[in-house]
């Protein structure tokens, strides 16, 4: 019997002998890898994580002690030991078990949430609870990656934790040098000086090697060893060699904050960490326990992956890592390499990125523009308002993002960017519905929240070639900030236009005072494949492309007035998105037209497929079809002379 299926709580690790913490971590990873690879998920993450979340179980007490992980996609491991590993052949599936901490999973889960930098705000509000309540017991961790610690947030969080000396949370570090990508900044060179001290090197090799397999004696010196050398640290800083500290060994900027710092500590020897979480949590105090991690240690096609050790993968070859659907044309490697060509003919396009240079498409453009790309690490804020000093220099900067971290910046790009009217384009990838990654990844809000931002312009593509001929629009305009929208995933065939009304693309023709049916960016070919269905029942459906949505064209309202019904497609929210704009646009210009929009009601869909999200939200062919003959009926509108037939409703809706 594998000592994995052994494990049904965290109280099962503490019988555990080192020999069999060593062959449980290597069943571990063994588990993560061949069920990541069957579904999809963040593999590398946690498979740098083993070790210090045995650690983290053996010396702390989940759920009283509340282990909170940011970001939670490391959280893989804590999953596995509270009582979860039989659940992970539905991880990221519809139903089953979440890629992230879930408070419907477990009440070893405290916070929702998959963005990084915010757990340290978690645990200063619950000390702050914990003292009030004169709760002494229990304790906080959390559980930050290096590269986390380059947003904002943390640092806020930091200011106020240090401050109180008699409020204890455990901070533990989990530096493995990246985020997605390698990790920069000033904070990076800090930690790495504290990382790859010679001390720390020579101590924690040798431990390693000569002490992990001498049984409890070798354990015993080892953690006297680990004493000594903090005894060590402790000495050279305070300068009893006769030198400087500074001089011997890099002096901790979480020091000079006022936090108690424990560290490096190898996160691969589970005796260490045991000896250093235990010191921390008896400490009474802020305390930083500093853990140094490989991101995806133990699986050779994680650790020789140079990018991102597979952060992040499909389905993959266990064997390999090499992926088992291989993906088309994406709609980032079409942005990525227009930049670059934008940037050879426009030397004042810079590009930024907040830590995912690869994930949004700006490899090429670090390669053959190095000086004119910047990554600020997980800084999304800083992202759009060090953005919005470079257009008042005179550049054209290009922000990429995810759709669903651009919620980070909202005040960046009204308050620096559109108030000071200022050039700049924001290029949201993943925008509209993601699925798998669950609630907080799905790029939803962005049609909704930016429709409230004056002189701003939103662009939503179709497919590759309006893309291309977008961002060349929007790198041209110096007056306004641009944001461009596209879905995850590959691009689908080109849609190309039957005629022109004005400003508006027309991607099919029908006779006038039928429906018009309004598609924003990639929902067009479902759109196209809805109008046919309804001409099949009699419904005559003219389908236009308006590709800016914001502001509308002007010529909109009055191709809406030559019709009987407007119906607005978007896979965004419906609340406040195009459809409201539409309706808002039409009565303005006084036109009676009704509007009916076709949105996602739910601006926390549950995790399952794009298409399933897709389809629960009636965007779907037949689902729109049906609204449109549906409204139709029920507004006793006649839009043919024989009258629409109602299509009959898809399952679900």
């Amino acid at each position: 019997m594998s000592l994995l299926a052994r494990i049904d709580q965290p109280a099962d690790l503490r019988g555990l002998s080192h020999p069999e913490l060593v062959r449980l971590a290597g069943e571990i990873r063994d588990f993560l890898v061949r069920h990541v690879a069957a579904t999809g998920g963040h593999l590398g993450p946690n498979l740098g994580v083993v070790e210090l979340t045995l650690a983290l179980h053996r010396v702390f007490d989940s759920p009283r002690d509340r282990l909170l992980w940011d970001v939670g996609h490391q959280a893989y491991v804590h999953k596995i030991v509270t009582g979860r590993a039989g659940e992970f052949s539905g991880l990221r599936q519809r139903g089953g078990l979440s890629g992230y901490p879930s408070r419907e999973e477990s009440t070893h889960d405290h916070i929702e949430h998959s963005h990084a930098s915010v757990a340290l705000s978690y645990a200063d509000g619950m000390a702050k609870a914990a003292q009030l309540a004169g709760e002494s017991d229990r304790h906080i961790v959390a559980v930050v990656g290096d590269g986390a610690l380059t947003g904002g947030l943390a640092w806020e969080a930091l200011n106020n934790i240090a401050a109180a000396p008699d409020r204890p949370v455990v901070i533990v570090v989990n530096d493995n040098g990246r985020s997605y990508a390698p990790t920069v900044g000033g904070l990076a060179r800090h930690l790495a000086a504290l990382r790859t001290h010679a001390g720390y090197e020579r101590l924690a090799g040798w431990g390693r090697q000569a002490l992990d397999g001498a049984g409890a004696p070798g354990r015993a010196l080892h953690r006297t060893l680990h004493a000594a050398k903090e005894g060590i640290k402790e000495g050279l800083k305070a300068g009893l060699t006769g030198g400087s500290a500074e001089a011997v060994m890099p002096h901790s900027l979480f020091c000079e904050l006022g936090l108690h710092y424990l560290g490096p500590v190898d996160g691969h020897d589970i005796t260490a960490l045991e000896a250093a979480l235990e010191r921390a949590k008896a400490h009474g105090a802020p305390v930083v326990v500093h853990c140094i991690t490989r991101k995806g240690l133990g699986y050779a096609p994680a650790e020789q992956n140079e990018e991102d050790h597979l952060h992040g993968v499909g389905i993959i070859d266990p064997q390999t890592g090499h992926p088992l659907r291989p993906a088309g044309l994406t709609w980032t490697a079409v942005f990525g390499r227009e930049l670059v060509e934008l940037a050879d003919a426009h030397p004042d396009v810079v590009a930024i990125t907040a830590a995912m240079p690869g994930s949004v498409g700006l490899n090429d453009f670090a390669a053959r523009y190095p000086a004119r790309f910047f990554d600020v690490g997980i800084a999304e804020q800083h992202a759009v308002a060090s953005a919005a000093g470079m257009a008042m220099a005179g550049l054209h900067p290009v922000i990429a993002l995810y759709g669903t971290f651009l919620n980070r910046a909202l005040d960046q790009v009204l308050m620096d960017l559109a108030l000071h009217r200022l050039g700049a384009t924001l290029v949201l990838d993943r925008s509209g519905v993601t699925g798998d990654d669950g609630p907080s990844h799905n790029g939803l809000w962005d049609l909704a929240m930016l429709q409230a931002v004056p002189g701003l312009r939103i662009g939503a593509p179709r497919d590759a070639r309006t893309l291309r001929r977008q961002l060349r629009q929007a790198v041209s305009i110096t007056d306004a900030p641009t944001v461009l929208r596209y879905p995850r995933g590959t691009v689908g065939p080109a849609i190309p236009a039957v005629g022109r009304a004005g400003a508006v693309d027309v991607l099919r023709a029908a006779p006038g005072g039928g429906v018009l049916l309004v598609a924003v960016g990639t929902t067009a070919s479902v759109a196209l494949e809805a109008a046919e269905l309804c001409a099949e029942q009699g419904v005559e459906v003219t389908v236009v492309d308006p590709l800016w949505v914001k502001p509308l064209p002007g010529d909109l309202p009055a191709l809406a007035a030559e019709h009987a019904l407007v119906v607005t497609v978007e896979d965004g929210l419906r609340a406040g998105g195009v459809g409201t704009a539409v309706a808002q646009g039409l009565q303005e210009a006084g036109i009676r037209t009704p509007v009916r929009a076709v949105g996602v009601a739910d601006g926390f869909p549950r995790q399952a497929t794009r298409a399933e999200i897709l389809a629960e939200a009636g965007l779907t062919a037949q689902a729109i079809a049906h609204t449109v003959t549906q409204t139709l009926a029920r507004a006793a509108v006649t839009a043919v002379p024989t009258g629409p037939r109602t299509i009959p409703a898809p399952e679900g809706q």
